[in-house]
């Protein structure tokens, strides 16, 4: 789908809801403001709505406060088209999706290889960094002047999604778009300390009993490691500890995936699982095997069943691909 039809879709429609997937992160919550703000340039309206409300770490978002998390009684929104953006599969907005009961177009802009192209306008770029790369080229190509706070919510998503520039979706085109975002003066050390160095200390602790549990497979091709409902039941972690937890199997000699596994508190027997790939590997492959999806260094799925029962299955599937190298 080209961008020539995601601006036609801008234009023919004056009202937009937009939300993205579960439990967003920098991307997710990077883009949407940043389409908020390129919505109202064009006088257009618009609301923002997820599934959960504004995760820990990101008060520093400028308009943080215009996205509203779900409520049953939303369906009275008005708005003549649905945006859903940097999801996959329409599903992963959770309850948000319902909103649009009179199936009004659905304008789907995304990253992610395993998109399911579940739009009436689909604009899906694997090759871009992130979500905010995309919203960046839709500013550039409008021709729409990108203010302060739109450039501290597309650094954010930017930042997010390559691991601080360390990832190989990072391209030449990414530190171009980033360079013009930095004339905005950011505080980009201030941006970087609330998202990675803001762990609440019960945070750090729950994480200096995770990684003492590390273990590896196959020859230490795969390190894994989990996070079981019991080291959670007195409290529910105020921090995602899940990149800094995966970090540190990355960093791991030899290690081609690093897997974490984390039972869901608010459902029996699920279980989140989070790949990473140092790049032979496609876990966008495996995730998609168990449902789930996202990028061929760095993907999830959410899998039923008990942890040990998962664990096993998910690890003979990265072995199998792993003796196909």
């Amino acid at each position: 789908m080209s961008l020539e039809k995601v601006i036609d879709c801008l234009k023919r429609h004056k009202s937009f809801l937009i939300t993205s997937h579960a439990n967003p992160e920098g991307d997710a919550l990077g883009s949407e403001l940043a389409f908020y703000n390129l919505l109202k340039k064009l006088s257009k309206r618009a609301v923002v709505v997820n599934e959960d409300k504004l995760p820990y770490g990101y008060d520093f978002l400028p308009k943080k406060n215009i996205i509203k998390k779900f409520r049953k009684n939303m369906q009275r929104i008005e708005f003549d088209c649905f945006v859903v953006l940097d999801c996959s599969d329409l599903s992963r907005s959770g309850e948000v999706y319902k909103i649009n009961l009179g199936q009004k177009p659905i304008l789907n802009i995304d990253h992610h290889i395993s998109n399911q192209m579940f739009g009436d306008v689909n604009w899906l770029e694997p090759n871009s960094s992130s979500c905010c790369e995309m919203i960046y080229k839709l500013y550039k190509k409008l021709r729409i002047s990108i203010d302060k706070d739109t450039a501290i919510s597309l650094y954010t998503g930017i930042l997010t999604d390559t691991g601080s520039f360390r990832y190989t979706n990072t391209t030449g085109f990414t530190h171009r778009a980033v360079a013009e975002l930095l004339r905005h003066s950011l505080d980009i050390i201030e941006i970087y300390k609330n998202i990675y160095e803001n762990i609440p200390f019960l945070d750090m602790k729950l994480l200096s009993k995770v990684l003492p549990r590390m273990r590896q497979g196959a020859g230490g091709k795969i390190i894994w490691f989990q996070i079981k409902r019991s080291m959670l039941k007195d409290k529910k972690s105020s921090f995602d500890l899940s990149e800094h937890i995966l970090s540190f199997g990355r960093a791991i000699k030899d290690a081609e995936v690093v897997v974490l596994f984390k039972e869901n508190l608010g459902v029996k027997d699920e279980v989140r699982v989070n790949l990473r790939s140092q790049g032979k590997i496609d876990v966008n492959k495996i995730a998609s095997f168990f449902g789930g999806g996202g990028h061929k260094a760095a993907s999830g799925a959410t899998i039923r069943g008990r942890l040990d029962q998962v664990r096993k299955k998910v690890l003979a599937k990265i072995r199998e691909a792993l003796d196909k190298l």
